[in-house]
C-alpha cells in the first residue's frame, strides 16, 4: 500500500506546483469570465428585448391589418344591401318572409356578427338574429344618424352584456324616400379570441383613448391607465426594484399586474384607433439565462483545463528546468535584442506619425483657405459692384436707391458671415438649419446676386419658373451658394460667346429639378468635372472648388448635381431634390 498514491497527492501537489503567475491567471480568468457573463448578460438582454418588441411591433401591424380589413370589408356591406331591389320591395310591400334567409347566407359569407333591416318606425322587420324581430330602435344612434346622412355611418354602442358593437348603417331611399335602415355590425370579437391565445396582452383604444376591445374583458370602457391601475398593491421588494430600475433608465415600459413589460403601439387606419400592446420580459429572460449558462460551462471547462495543464506541469520533474536554464538564458537575452528592436522601431513609427499628421494638418488648411478665398469670392465682387452703384447714386441725390444698394451690401456681409460658419461642412454633412422653403425664391434670390456680374457681360437669362410654389427642405443659403456657382460658371463658360444666353428651368415631378443650361465652349473633360481642384479655367481665376462644394451640398439636401455637354453646343447642369410633399417630411 505505501507504493499507490492517496488523492491528496495530486491536490498537494497542484497546490506545490502552481506559481505565483499561475494563481495570477487563474484568478485573471475568473475576473474575465465574471466580466464577459455581466456585459454579455447587458447586451443579451437588450438584443433580445429589442428582438422581442420588433416581434411585438410586427403583430400589431398583422392585428392592426386584419382590423382594417374587417372593417372595410363590413362598411361595403350596407352600401351594397341598400341597392339590392329585393329589399326595396319587401320594404315597399312590407314583406319580408325571405329577407331572414337572404341576410342570413350574406353573414356567413362576409362574416359579419349580425345585420338588421329596419323599417322607416325604426322596427327590426328582418335580421340574422330571430329574437330580435319587432325590437324597437328608433333611439339608437345607427337608425338617427343613417335617415339624416346620404352616406353610410358608422357608431360605437355599449352592449348590455360588456363590450362594444361596431355597426355600420345606410338608409335605404327611392326617389329620395326613406325606405328604411339596414344596419351591418363586424365582428371584431374574433380578434380578441385569437389574441387570447398569445402570451401577450392586446387592446384596442378608439379616438379619446378608450379601450373598445382587449384581451382583458376587465379593460373595455377604461383608459390605458386605468387599465393598467386594475392590480393588487406592490410590495415593498417590487416598489425597490421599481424604482432602481428607473435609476438605471432601463426599466420596463410598464407594469402590468405588477410584471415588468414592453409596451408596443400602432395606429388603425379607422377613425383614429389605436393598437396596443404589453409583453411579458418572461421569454427574454429564459433565453439570455440559455445563453449564459453555455458561456458558463465554456469558461468553466477552460478552467479546468488550465488546472490540468498546471498539475501536469507540477508533476514533471524539477530537473528538466536544470537542464533548461541554458537555453532559458540564451532566449532570454534573444528576447531583449528584439524588445529593444521593435521600441527602436516603435519610436521611428511615431515620429513617422507625427510627421505625417502634420502634413494632414496642412493639406486640410492649405484647402480650407482656398475655400474661403473662393467662396468670399462671389459675395466681394458684387460688394463692389453695388458700392460703385450707391457713390454714383449718391452723387446724382439719388438717396433712396443708394440705401436700396446698402440693404443688399448688408445682406452680402451677412452671407460672408454664413458661409464662414458653414465651412465646416468640407469635415460633416449638414442639415441644422433645414426647413421648407420654395426653390422660386432661391432661384430668384440667386439671380439678384448675380444681376450686376450679367449686366455687365450682357448675359440674356431666361427663365422658367412654375406658377406654383416648389417646395423642397433645405438650407435657403446652401442652395443658393449652389444656384449662384453655377450661374457664374456659365457666365464664364460664355466669354467668347457673341450672343451668351443662360436659361434657368425650374419643374417639379416626382422630384425637384432645376436646369442650368448656357450656350457657352461646353466641358472637355466632364468625368472630372466635380473633383476637387479640377479646373479649365486659367491659373488665377478658378481654384476648381466650387463644383466639388456644389455637389456635397446637393448630396447633403439628398439630392444630386449632374452635368452634361448639349447637343447644340454648351453644357447643362441638373439639380435633382426630394419634393416636400407634405407637413409629415418637414417633421422627418
Amino acid at each position: 500500500m505505501t507504493g499507490e498514491p492517496t488523492l491528496s497527492q495530486p491536490t498537494s501537489a497542484l497546490s506545490a506546483g502552481l506559481p505565483v503567475w499561475g494563481k495570477a491567471v487563474v484568478g485573471l480568468l475568473l475576473v474575465v469570465a465574471v466580466g464577459v457573463v455581466w456585459v454579455l448578460d447587458d447586451w443579451l438582454s437588450e438584443s433580445f428585448t429589442l428582438d422581442t418588441r420588433n416581434r411585438a411591433e410586427l403583430r400589431l401591424v398583422l392585428y392592426a391589418g386584419s382590423i382594417e380589413a374587417e372593417m372595410q370589408r363590413t362598411q361595403v356591406v350596407p352600401i351594397l344591401l341598400a341597392r339590392d331591389p329585393i329589399l326595396r320591395d319587401a320594404l315597399q310591400n312590407s314583406n319580408y318572409a325571405q329577407i331572414p334567409q337572404l341576410l342570413i347566407a350574406l353573414q356567413a359569407e362576409v362574416g359579419a356578427a349580425a345585420i338588421e333591416l329596419l323599417d322607416t318606425s325604426g322596427r327590426v322587420v328582418a335580421g340574422t338574429d330571430r329574437n330580435r324581430l319587432g325590437v324597437m330602435r328608433t333611439q339608437d344612434a345607427l337608425f338617427v344618424d343613417a335617415r339624416r346622412a346620404n352616406d353610410t355611418i358608422f357608431a360605437l354602442q355599449p352592449r348590455d352584456s360588456g363590450g362594444y358593437a361596431f355597426g355600420f348603417a345606410r338608409a335605404i331611399r327611392v326617389g329620395g324616400q326613406i325606405l328604411g335602415v339596414v344596419t351591418v355590425e363586424a365582428d371584431l370579437a374574433k380578434f380578441e379570441r385569437a389574441w387570447a391565445g398569445f402570451t401577450d396582452a392586446v387592446a384596442l383604444l378608439d379616438s379619446e383613448g378608450r379601450i373598445i376591445l382587449a384581451t382583458e374583458p376587465r379593460w373595455r370602457g377604461r383608459t390605458e391607465a386605468e387599465a393598467l391601475a386594475l392590480r393588487d398593491a406592490p410590495s415593498a421588494i417590487e416598489r425597490a426594484l421599481r424604482y432602481t430600475a428607473d435609476l438605471a433608465g432601463r426599466g420596463p415600459d410598464a407594469f402590468l399586474g405588477g410584471a415588468a413589460v414592453l409596451r408596443s403601439e400602432t395606429r388603425v387606419r379607422h377613425r383614429g384607433w389605436t393598437l396596443i400592446s404589453f409583453t411579458t420580459y418572461d421569454g427574454v429572460r429564459e433565453k439570455v439565462n440559455g445563453v449564459l449558462a453555455l458561456v458558463i460551462m465554456g469558461f468553466a471547462l477552460l478552467l479546468a483545463m488550465v488546472f490540468y495543464l498546471f498539475s501536469r506541469r507540477a508533476w514533471s520533474q524539477t530537473a528538466r528546468f536544470e537542464q533548461e536554464s541554458v537555453e532559458l538564458r540564451q532566449l532570454n537575452l534573444r528576447l531583449q535584442r528584439e524588445v529593444a528592436a521593435r521600441e527602436k522601431v516603435q519610436k521611428e513609427l511615431t515620429v513617422a506619425e507625427q510627421t505625417l499628421a502634420q502634413s494632414s494638418k496642412l493639406a486640410v488648411l492649405g484647402e480650407m483657405s482656398a475655400a474661403v478665398s473662393h467662396e468670399l469670392n462671389q459675395p466681394l465682387a458684387a460688394m463692389k459692384t453695388y458700392l460703385a452703384g450707391a457713390r454714383l447714386l449718391l452723387n446724382r441725390r439719388r438717396t433712396e436707391e443708394a440705401l436700396v444698394s446698402f440693404q443688399r451690401i448688408d445682406d452680402l456681409i451677412d452671407r460672408m458671415g454664413a458661409i464662414t460658419r458653414q465651412l465646416k461642412s468640407f469635415a460633416r454633412k449638414g442639415g441644422d438649419a433645414f426647413a421648407p422653403l420654395d426653390l422660386r425664391d432661391s432661384v430668384t434670390e440667386a439671380l439678384a446676386m448675380m444681376e450686376p456680374r450679367l449686366r455687365e457681360r450682357r448675359v440674356l437669362v431666361v427663365r422658367t419658373l412654375p406658377k406654383e410654389p416648389v417646395m423642397v427642405m433645405g438650407d435657403r443659403l446652401r442652395l443658393e451658394q449652389v444656384i449662384i456657382n453655377l450661374m457664374r460658371n456659365a457666365v464664364d463658360a460664355t466669354r467668347s460667346v457673341n450672343a451668351p444666353q443662360i436659361d434657368l428651368i425650374l419643374t417639379q415631378g416626382d422630384t425637384v429639378s432645376l436646369t442650368v443650361r448656357d450656350n457657352g465652349t461646353g466641358i472637355e473633360d466632364i468625368d472630372k468635372v466635380f473633383e476637387p481642384f479640377h479646373t479649365s479655367k486659367k491659373p488665377g481665376e478658378g481654384v476648381g472648388l466650387g463644383l466639388a462644394i456644389s455637389s456635397g451640398i446637393v448630396a447633403d439636401h439628398g439630392g444630386r448635381l449632374t452635368a452634361r455637354n448639349l447637343p447644340e453646343g454648351g453644357a447643362g447642369f441638373e439639380i435633382s431634390l426630394p419634393v416636400l410633399t407634405q407637413a409629415g417630411d418637414a417633421a422627418a
